[in-house]
């Protein structure tokens, strides 16, 4: 089968596993690269035994993280990059999709979708999963952020790329399905939380100080900034209201009725209070650092 010209990008830790799948799901596609940050499983034989090449990423704290790290450094020979987690399984509808549309195409970069799945079970309702992860080498790279060592994760999480150009929309679905686990799950989003509320605070800071209140029911929009600025409309939203009493439940209600996520039964409901879960948690971090 022919290939088009993109790299498809896997930055890993301890995913052996799930790249035994993901990996020869997309090789159709182009050429693999497996960004590994020193690994203790069989991450790196397995990535190569499967033809991809791979690199070792060790962050030191501060800026670029691994897929901004990737995009300065790697010497691409494609004219696209397409950023898949170890959990992404692209499908043939998918690929076909990415090769008519890569063709001819003025946009320089792509939204993708995804059937995400929650304990074994895909979600077909609810708040749906998108993510700009394919776009054109040289057209912009992840929002910057200035992380003075108050993050311990190394890669670009809910970063999103700032793009140069008009941005389309592949509708073939990926699926993300995580076979580790809910404790995985819960461990995993305990470190986004903090990373979100450490960011929220920072993003706060923006404010004129005079005009910041300690009261979480009190506080007021970060005001214009260059990070501020880079994000999407929907990060916006959510930083405005982050720290609010009602922002966790709201979401819980949203995602649940009005998004219709009982339709997906039982597993629709547990989906949607752990991610109200999720949101609550990063309110209690943000007061535990504000409410001294």
């Amino acid at each position: 089968m022919s290939k088009v010209g993109i790299t498809i990008v896997f930055p890993v830790k301890n995913e052996a596993e799930n790249l035994r799948r993901a990996i020869p799901l997309a090789r159709d596609l182009g050429t693999v690269l497996a960004v590994d940050s020193d690994s203790t499983d069989a991450t790196v034989s397995v990535a190569e035994e499967l033809g991809a090449e791979v690199l070792q990423f060790d962050w030191n704290g501060e800026f670029p993280k691994k897929r901004n790290w990737v995009l300065r450094n790697y010497d691409f020979k494609t004219e696209w990059v397409l950023f898949l987690d170890a959990d992404e399984f692209v499908s043939p509808e998918f690929v076909d999709e990415v090769k008519q549309a890569v063709e001819s195409t003025a946009h320089v970069g792509f939204w993708l979708n995804f059937e995400n799945y929650f304990m074994g079970k895909c979600l077909r309702h609810g708040d749906p999963m998108r993510k700009l992860a394919l776009f054109r080498v040289g057209a912009g790279e992840y929002e910057k952020i200035e992380e003075g060592n108050w993050s311990h994760l190394d890669m670009e999480v809910h970063e999103h790329p700032v793009l140069n150009g008009t941005i389309g929309e592949i509708k073939a679905p990926i699926e993300h399905n995580d076979f580790r686990g809910l404790k995985h799950y819960i461990a995993k989003h305990n470190e986004y939380s903090s990373w979100e509320a450490a960011r929220y605070l920072r993003l706060s800071t923006q404010i004129n100080r005079t005009d910041q209140k300690s009261e979480i029911g009190n506080q007021k929009s970060p005001q214009s900034g260059f990070e501020w600025d880079s994000l999407t409309d929907r990060q916006k939203n959510k930083y405005r209201n982050l720290a609010k009493w009602w922002f966790a439940p709201a979401y819980f209600v949203a995602t649940y009725f009005l998004k219709k996520g009982f339709l997906d039964g039982a597993v629709g409901f547990h989906f949607a209070l752990a991610k109200a879960i999720y949101f609550y948690q990063i309110r209690l971090k943000i007061l535990e650092q504000t409410d001294r």
